[in-house]
């Protein structure tokens, strides 16, 4: 189909809209969409199959922007294919409570598949996504029935590129042979501090093709019918991702700015902003849109894609009656439903261990009721925990298997579970060493930013890791993943523990959960059984003597057994103790502020808190009167029974630190 003049125009309404709103904001990017205009209206008027009256349709593509500082280009294309996406809302554009913030956000804009800005982000995401359309395909398609047939498209620049989570993705995408994966790169060797001669001089085509990818070239990126041509041979790939890399001019029309880092993130200024628009013969007032120019869009996209979703519904009515298990099963997965009986199916616990050996146990007990749980770990399983016996590798051609193999790519492995949770139909989770969390941080806060569930499995959680070590130590990571907002750290005290911790986390999904287990063994703990509802409040008063106004002692994880004994011995003693279990900050202090009164009374104001790792999480909770047995310094290399003697985490420290607060006697 040959392209005609309304498809030109319609190339100059999303360029024209661009400037309009970022001059309109006097805040912006207007290089990426004057110059990217062209690749992106022929991908979503001749390739994208979506519904803009159901942004949630399972099987459309996926298009994530991850150059996400050219917001505008996706709010004009978002606008102009019939999503609820308005032109006031573009008129808004960067403003308090606006649909149009300044870069992509999930949840917030209709249409949006991923909050993108954070460079390299959205094409790893993309990597999880297409992961996911193959898994779900080799899991419930049938002959007859390609339920699972779309494709996963990135528009990304130089600066993704640069970004080494980007490398860490596209190895492990080139290594699946993900070839519903189509990456638009625009190519106008620019970026913000100015040409990419400067910092960025590599064989990029190379590279990808040694990745395993498939590589194109458009050489004019205005050329809308060697872009069709080059998407319509991506589509074909059978067994490899597909680079396009469409050279294009960055702030194209302008003309004293395109070409040129100016026209990377500034407006272009009014003078500038109507010489562009007159280089491409619009004379329209702002924010004008063609009527040729809209009926082009709901031709190509929202009917088309209202017919296609309409087509797909009736193929899963009759797959439901052909395959109604499948469909039950795909029903449970889609609504991100465990269809579990909790108290028959996690298992009871009969001796000491380490809580990443419980979650080995508790995962693999899960997987047999919940065949959407897929995870794995950044090249760490037999460490983590993560692998699901008799489960088989998602791996190249064999995409049913629920044991994901990462490799050593911790930022690409959190970044890729974002774009399978996003993408839906699966519960995602992967692990780690708590130290290497600082490799996926960027991606793990953008988990919470989309509250996205994924489940987070970081082990080796303290200085007991021993003989690795202070740089397998972490000391500072528990404070640091509990002071980013939207992230529920939970550390299990025991195994029974462990167990409600992997049980919340597929219950409750509307935010990721960082698991933080031990290398070492935990004595099980029997007065944690039964306590679950207690457990999903975040702590709770776990042992009392007198009136427990007297002493009030509070520790996280392997630390709980130290306290508890302690104020059993202090309540042989006379002292009227409290010990607070406290699994999880974040969900106490979601709680309402009578029950945060309740256990930790303002009256008992003598508190110590007891965890090795660094103490700023819990001066909240001690005050000016308690203390914080912790750890403010980095380990070292030794047994880690020994380290944790030297470090003063024993019964008999805790219980002098305890006394001397509670102003009594050794008794």
């Amino acid at each position: 189909m040959a392209f005609d003049h309304v498809d030109r125009l319609a190339v100059q309404t999303m360029r024209a809209l661009s400037i309009d709103a970022i001059e309109q904001a006097n805040s912006g990017h207007p290089g990426l969409p004057l110059g990217a205009a062209p690749m992106a209206y022929v991908l979503w008027t001749r390739f994208l199959q979506v519904n803009p009256q159901n942004p949630k349709w399972v099987n459309r593509d996926r298009f994530v922007l991850s150059a996400g500082h050219g917001s505008m280009l996706l709010y004009s294309l978002l606008h102009l294919a019939g999503y609820d996406v308005s032109l006031e809302d573009l008129k808004a554009f960067r403003q308090w409570g606006s649909k149009t913030p300044g870069h992509p956000e999930y949840g917030h804009t209709p249409g949006v598949d991923a909050t993108t800005g954070p460079l390299g982000q959205g094409i790893a995401m993309a990597v999880g996504m297409a992961m996911t359309e193959r898994f779900l395909a080799s899991t419930f398609n049938r002959p007859n029935f390609p339920l699972f047939d779309h494709y996963t498209y990135v528009l990304c620049g130089d600066g993704d590129l640069m970004e080494g989570i980007s490398y860490e993705a596209a190895s492990l995408a080139g290594h699946l042979g993900l070839n519903r994966l189509v990456v638009l790169y625009d190519s106008n060797d620019i970026s913000l501090d100015g040409p990419t001669a400067w910092t960025f001089t590599e064989d990029v085509a190379g590279r990808f093709r040694s990745l395993g990818w498939q590589v194109l070239r458009v050489d004019d990126g205005n050329d809308l019918d060697a872009i069709e041509q080059a998407l319509a041979t991506a589509r074909q790939s059978v067994d490899k991702p597909t680079l396009i890399e469409m050279k294009t001019v960055i702030g194209y029309g302008a003309p004293t700015k395109q070409g040129t880092s100016a026209a990377h993130g500034s407006p272009l200024g009014a003078a500038e902003a109507e010489q562009a628009k007159a280089a491409y013969g619009w004379t329209h007032p702002p924010f004008h849109v063609p009527d040729e120019v809209r009926a082009r869009f709901q031709e190509r996209v929202a009917a088309r894609g209202a017919a296609l979703e309409a087509a797909w519904d009736r193929l899963l009515t009759a797959y439901s009656e052909q395959y109604p298990q499948l469909a039950q099963q795909l029903l449970d997965a889609l609504h991100d439903h465990a269809r579990v009986a909790w108290d028959e199916v996690l298992p009871r616990f009969q001796k000491d261990m380490a809580t990443r050996d419980a979650f080995g146990q508790v995962v693999n007990a899960l997987a047999v009721h919940v065949p959407q749980l897929m995870g794995g770990s950044a090249d760490l399983s037999s460490s983590n925990k993560t692998l699901l016996n008799g489960e088989t590798m998602f791996a190249r051609g064999e995409y049913s298997g629920r044991n994901v193999y990462f490799g050593v790519r911790e930022h690409a492995m959190a970044a890729a579970l974002n774009g399978m949770a996003l993408h839906g139909g699966v519960m995602p989770y992967g692990g780690t060493f708590l130290v290497f969390s600082d490799y996926l941080r960027p991606a793990l806060r953008l988990s919470a930013l989309m509250k996205q569930p994924v489940m987070y499995v970081f082990t080796h959680d303290s200085i007991a890791v021993g003989e690795d070590g202070p740089t397998h130590e972490p000391v500072e990571h528990l404070a640091a993943l509990r002071a980013t907002p939207g992230v529920q750290v939970i550390r299990p005290a025991d195994a029974t523990e462990t167990g409600y911790a992997v049980r919340y986390a597929l219950e409750h999904r509307d935010a990721p959960v960082a698991l933080v287990l031990t290398r070492q063994k935990v004595p099980l703990l029997p007065e944690l059984n039964g306590r679950y509802a207690d457990f999903v409040r975040g702590g709770y008063v776990l042992y009392q003597h007198g009136d427990g106004l007297q002493l009030v002692l509070l520790a996280s994880g392997s630390e709980v057994q130290w306290v508890l004994a302690a104020g059993k011995q202090l309540a042989a003693e006379g002292v009227a103790v409290r010990v607070v279990n406290m699994p999880c900050m974040e969900l106490f202090d979601a709680q309402d502020e009578a029950y945060k009164a309740e256990v930790l009374p303002p009256a008992a104001r003598r508190r110590l808190a007891v965890e090795m790792a660094h103490p700023l999480s819990w001066y909240k909770y001690v005050g000016s009167e308690g203390r914080i047995l912790g750890i403010d310094h980095f380990g070292a290399s030794a047994p880690g029974e020994l380290l944790v003697e030297k470090y003063g985490f024993t019964l008999d420290n805790v219980l002098a630190i305890g006394r001397a607060l509670a102003g009594v006697a050794h008794g």
